[in-house]
Order: C-alpha cells, then sequence, then structure tokens
C-alpha cells in the first residue's frame, strides 16, 4: 500500500499547549487515518498526548503505525519524556497500542446518570443536610473575580487525585489559565457550570464540581472535575457539591438526556459517591504509556 503522511494545520494551538496533526492518505489521496499529538505544558511538558484514529476498513495496512512513528519522532523531538494514548478496554486500539510498547498505566471507568431517572427528593435531602461551617455557591461560565483567586487556589485539590501508575504530572493553575479554560468552552457553544463549597470562616473555596452541557442543552452533559482540598476532606463536601449540580442540570435543561463521568479506577472514594448518586457503568478505557 503506497501511504502518504501529511503535516495538518491544527487551530488547536493556545498559550498553555498546543497540538501538531497528520492525515495518512492512500496514492489516490482518500484519508486512512489521523492523528493528534498535544504538546502539553504548565507542569506537564515531559507528556505528550496522542490520539491515532484508524479507519476500520484500513486496519492492518500499517497506517496505525506510520502516524504512531510520526507522532513518536515528533514526541522526541520536543523532548518528551513519555506519550499517552488511551483506548476503549479490549477494543482494536487497546491491542494496537500494547503490541507496540505501550503499557497500559489506568484504567478509566465512566458512568451516566440518566437525568430522567433522578429521584430530586433524594438529592434535596442531600443538598439540604447542614455542613457546617460550609455554604454553597455556584455560576455560569468564567468564575466571577471576587472568587478568581481563591477558586485558583482550590485547583490544587485534583493534585493528589488517585490514578493509579499514570505520570501527568501536576498542572499548574494561574488565574489566567483557569479563565481561558472557561473561554474555550465558551467559544465551542457549550456551557460551564461551577458550584464550590466555600468556607463560611474566610470566604475560601474548599471544593468545586464542574459540569458542561451542550450548547443546545440536549443529548448528555459531561463533568469535567470534583475536587475537595485536603484540609476540608471528611465533610461529604464532594457528594453535596455534586448533587447540587445534578439539580441545577435537572432543573436548567429539560431536554437533557444524561451526565457523563470518568473516574480512575483506583479512586473509590469518587467512585463510591457516584454509585450512591446513581450513576451506572458504560464502559471502562485504559491510559496507556510510552516511555521515551
Amino acid at each position: 500500500m503506497s501511504l502518504r503522511i501529511t503535516p495538518l494545520t491544527d487551530p488547536a494551538h493556545g498559550p498553555h499547549g498546543r497540538r501538531l496533526a497528520w492525515l495518512a492518505s492512500d496514492a489516490d489521496s482518500i484519508p486512512s487515518g489521523t492523528a493528534f499529538l498535544r504538546l502539553l505544558d504548565g507542569g506537564q511538558e515531559h507528556v505528550a498526548e496522542l490520539d491515532l484514529r484508524v479507519h476500520p476498513a484500513e486496519r492492518r495496512k500499517g497506517v496505525g503505525s506510520r502516524l504512531l512513528d510520526t507522532a513518536v519522532a515528533t514526541a522526541r523531538d520536543h523532548a518528551r519524556r513519555c506519550v499517552v494514548a488511551q483506548a476503549e478496554a479490549g477494543s482494536p486500539g487497546d491491542d494496537f497500542l500494547a503490541a507496540r510498547g505501550f503499557r497500559k498505566v489506568l484504567a478509566l471507568r465512566f458512568t451516566r446518570l440518566p437525568l430522567a431517572e433522578v429521584d430530586t427528593a433524594v438529592l434535596v435531602e442531600i443538598i439540604e443536610r447542614p455542613h457546617p461551617g460550609y455554604r454553597l455557591m455556584s455560576w455560569q461560565g468564567t468564575v466571577p473575580d471576587d472568587l478568581a483567586e481563591t477558586f485558583t487556589a482550590s485547583r490544587r485539590a485534583m493534585d493528589d487525585m488517585p490514578m493509579d501508575d499514570a505520570d501527568s504530572g501536576i498542572v499548574i493553575w494561574d488565574v489566567d489559565r483557569v479563565r481561558a479554560a472557561a473561554k474555550a468552552v465558551e467559544q465551542r457553544g457549550d456551557h460551564l457550570h461551577t458550584v464550590v463549597a466555600v468556607d463560611v470562616s474566610n470566604g475560601a473555596i474548599a471544593g468545586f464540581t464542574e459540569l458542561v452541557i451542550p450548547g443546545n442543552g440536549a443529548g448528555d452533559g459531561q463533568h469535567y472535575g470534583t475536587g475537595v482540598l485536603s484540609e476540608h476532606r471528611g465533610h461529604g463536601l464532594g457528594r453535596w457539591m455534586k448533587a447540587e449540580s445534578i439539580r441545577q442540570a435537572h432543573r436548567d435543561y429539560p431536554d437533557l438526556g444524561g451526565l457523563l463521568t470518568d473516574t480512575a479506577d483506583g479512586n473509590t472514594h469518587m467512585r463510591q459517591i457516584n454509585d450512591g448518586l446513581a450513576y451506572t457503568p458504560t464502559h471502562t478505557t485504559h491510559q496507556h504509556r510510552l516511555d521515551l
């Protein structure tokens, strides 16, 4: 098979990372596969994230291997120490990565909450249960200016999240990065909703949960992250915030089908929260890493 790998100009360049792209095509210029390599920064300068896809009809013809070789060589050229990629457990991609020297470092369990089946009475009971010393706040879109600093500081709640053997580094957040992330959601037409738990003694944010809703308010929303600062754990804040996030989505988006979330298999605490809120498993993906 005559195969051509063409570098593409990708628009996903930003202040906190950039993405490179390649298209594989045959002698008749018919596309057969793509590869995207995201070069991270802000505490993750050693990592390159790979998204490689080959059309089912073109598999086992060397397309994936050629794209992979190109992406790995580029990661080395940019002084990356590893390439990471995800594939659904048991899929051809899962087998492909394992066969080419990647090792499985993380299992992510995906679950879904059908909103039509939500018991709002249970949510209200969770939300109205007293949490002495804390109160809930929420906003849509970019964090309000008066909360920007404390919200940015709360992002370190994710630093010690159980991630099995993954070596993704610790993301370094500042106010500009927080605002840029919210702006990216807005620019693609989606809605970012944030619920936080506030320490009433000093007004600082103790934990947060983020939910992204499709722009048309239909389909499924996606949880982006839930975290509680270590000094505030043990008070049920994660469950409290997530219940309020679900309640708002159920109330404000009548056409929304469900809410999706993914949790590291080793993150037993968050898995228990999701199970208790009636999220049901859909599938599992594996993160693979190739050390360079």
